[in-house]
């Protein structure tokens, strides 16, 4: 599967220009993705020596994209410029600013490896809260 990750916000929190400090456990997601053999694409609006330094932090902890800001390592610009599509054709994209928010990286780890959304967290959660609550106790006739 191919995934698009934001960096800024969704890998480390927002400190733009500078790199945030990594969100829980966004690395150690990001490595078990790889070793799953998911291709990931780092996806960014970071240019120049802004992009390099996030692509490095990433490298120093171990993670190793697939590409960055293309569909494809190999992947060139047209013959009058250098730029790229910025329209990735990926399976998932994991970025902050999704509808309803980033979920934290255990859940996107169980969206992708277990295929769940959020009704299942939703309903896990509901299920969760009625077992925690204990039933009232059903007085005998003799028991007044």
């Amino acid at each position: 599967m191919t995934i698009a990750v934001d960096f800024d916000g969704t890998i480390v929190t927002h400190r733009y220009p500078d790199i945030g400090e990594e969100r829980p456990f966004a690395i150690d997601t990001l490595k078990m993705l790889i070793a799953e053999h998911h291709r990931l694409i780092l996806w960014s609006v970071r240019e120049g020596q802004l992009l390099d330094d996030a692509i490095n932090w990433c490298r120093e902890r171990g993670v190793e994209f697939w590409a960055v800001n293309k569909d494809y390592p190999e992947e060139r610009g047209t013959e009058n410029n250098n730029h790229f599509s910025r329209k990735l054709k990926a399976d998932i994209f994991i970025d902050d600013r999704n509808i309803g928010g980033l979920p934290d990286w255990g859940q996107i780890y169980q969206m992708i490896h277990e295929g769940k959304n959020w009704k299942d967290f939703i309903r896990e959660a509901s299920r969760s809260s009625i077992a925690q609550q204990e039933p009232p106790k059903k007085k005998h006739w003799w028991q007044f």
